[in-house]
């Protein structure tokens, strides 16, 4: 387990040093009229901002993003995204409605806030702004999601082999329309019991080696209508009528079949997809499309640090050069810095409210060191970043890592034993041979390089993720389906494991079992649903 404690007032007299140094570079700049004063905006001072912003992210600093689509909307409708996973359209169901009650009755009662934004990685880059927020926070978010979000998710890896920006919001449309002909043909208990069972099954429905074809809404209404032509040339009245012993006999004098699949198979959705005796077409439609999304949000989980830290160092960046060349005043910056403070606060492990490392704080920090140790590197960064250390170009550097990391990879290779230090970072050991608990690792050059491993690791899919595979499907005998479930750690499942295996049934419609080993392919356990 990793934990983290932070020196804030250390924190905030360093911020205090940079709105010294800022406000003494805007001194050296001719004097330019601020765009705005006050907390007022309008749908032109936005425009404006937007168009500032543009000329310093894309013209000064050389960001490529998609096309912009901004949209102000109020705290209902944000409510509203929340629920639907954020996205502009989607199917219907019962659990999108019960998110949003949840949420809202937080809000009201002022148990939760609400994000200032959401951001969708489509093309264009759509990036929803709260009506309620003053200008300078309009503006902030600006710079945060339409150029900071949009240029991580036109750049980076996983996002550019994984999603498709440009057909997602057009395949959603063609499944909300599908899902609503489902309700209306088939009933709205029948087409709810298939989401329900894909929802569940949702991290397990994800190609981590296999790149997705692309999205094509044309694509999926053709497929839809082979499927349909397909089902009826086989349909057959007289097949039907045939004995089950004579059918049974016929099976019996086969030759034995080879074991199915010839690979474990984790992707559970793909494979019921394809291969489930007992779904409809339509219903493995519906599975199709939950498959999609959660392959749509692959990414999100992998690039969480990045991805944030990245939007809010181009935030920060952004907003002091518009500071720096007089288009904003002090108040303004004021009330930026106030809530950029409060997006990277990190608590203390032994503080109220602390719930892990802060993804905003770890990887804003991360960014922030990058272009400190290109700029201005000390001995110690030479010695563990000799190929960056004093290179000067910070913008390459930190491009280059944008595009090719996630997060587990991107702390594994750049955090320094500096930001180890200033976030206070200390691995505890917690064996269970062992009655107490010891401090693993302490800062030395051997400590540093253990503790970025162990914290990287934390950011590895195996932690988040149950190893659950597909091994066997008998196809030729009772048609049960065992998957394998690989302990990581010696950690088991946890007593919702039960649920989800019926939500399997229910998918496949025979026995399915699941079997748990160890590290050394040892059983030590098994759940069945019949």
């Amino acid at each position: 387990m990793i934990s983290a404690t932070v020196d804030e007032r250390k924190t905030a007299a360093g911020q205090a040093t940079d709105v010294a140094q800022t406000a003494g570079a805007a001194g050296a700049v001719a004097a330019a009229r601020p765009l705005s004063t006050g907390a007022e905006w309008t749908f032109d001072l936005i425009d404006a901002y937007d168009r500032a912003i543009r000329e310093i992210a894309v013209g000064e600093f050389g960001l490529d993003c998609y096309p912009n689509q901004i949209e102000i909307i109020a705290s209902e409708q944000m409510l509203d995204a929340y629920a639907s996973l954020g996205l502009p359209i989607g199917y219907s169901h019962w659990s999108f409605g019960k998110e949003f009650i949840r949420n809202e009755h937080l809000y009201r009662k002022g148990h939760q806030g609400l994000a200032y934004e959401i951001v969708i990685n489509s093309n264009p880059c759509i990036a929803y702004l709260m009506e309620e927020n003053t200008m300078a926070m309009q503006a902030l978010v600006i710079a945060h999601a339409c150029y900071g979000h949009n240029s991580f998710f036109k750049g980076n890896y996983l996002f550019r082999q994984w999603t498709d920006a440009e057909a997602i919001i057009d395949y959603m449309v063609f499944a909300k329309k599908y899902v609503a002909q489902c309700e209306e043909r088939y009933g709205l208990e029948a087409v709810e019991e298939v989401l329900d069972s894909c929802h569940a099954l949702m991290s397990h429905g994800v190609d981590r080696y296999h790149h997705p074809a692309p999205l094509s809404v044309e694509e999926e209404r053709r497929r839809q209508i082979e499927r349909e032509r397909h089902a009826w040339k086989q349909f057959d009245e007289i097949w039907r009528t045939l004995p089950a012993k004579s059918r049974g006999r016929e099976r019996k004098g086969m030759r034995a079949e080879p074991s199915f699949p010839a690979e474990p198979q984790e992707n559970l959705l793909y494979f019921i997809e394809k291969h489930s005796p007992c779904l409809e077409p339509w219903q493995a439609e519906i599975v199709r499309i939950v498959r999609k999304m959660a392959q749509y949000f692959y990414p999100q989980g992998q690039t969480k640090v990045m991805n944030e830290g990245w939007a809010t160092f181009w935030h920060y960046t952004i907003l002091n050069r518009l500071f720096d060349k007089g288009l904003v005043d002090s108040g303004f910056m004021l009330e930026v810095l106030a809530a950029h403070t409060n997006v990277i606060a990190q608590r203390g492990y032994d503080q109220r409210g602390y719930a892990g490392i802060n993804p905003y704080a770890l990887g804003y920090a991360m960014f922030t060191e990058l272009r400190r140790i290109c700029e201005t590197p000390s001995e110690e960064d030479r010695h563990w970043f000799p190929d960056i250390a004093g290179c000067r170009n910070w913008r390459k550097v930190l491009d280059f890592a944008m595009r090719n990391y996630k997060d587990e990879s991107f702390i594994a290779q750049y955090l320094s034993p500096r930001l180890m230090r200033e976030f206070r970072l200390f691995a505890i050991a917690d064996h269970e041979g062992e009655d107490s608990l010891f401090v693993d690792v302490i800062h030395n050059d051997q400590g540093y390089r253990r503790l970025r491993r162990l914290l990287a690791a934390q950011y590895n899919r195996d932690y988040q993720i149950p190893d659950v595979q597909i091994v066997r499907y008998e196809r030729r005998g009772d048609r049960s389906l065992t998957l394998r479930h690989r302990r990581h750690r010696g950690r088991p499942l946890d007593e919702a494991a039960e649920q989800v295996l019926k939500h399997v049934h229910r998918l496949w419609g025979f026995t399915v079992r699941l079997v748990t080993v160890d590290e050394n392919d040892k059983q030590v356990g098994m759940l069945e649903v019949k």
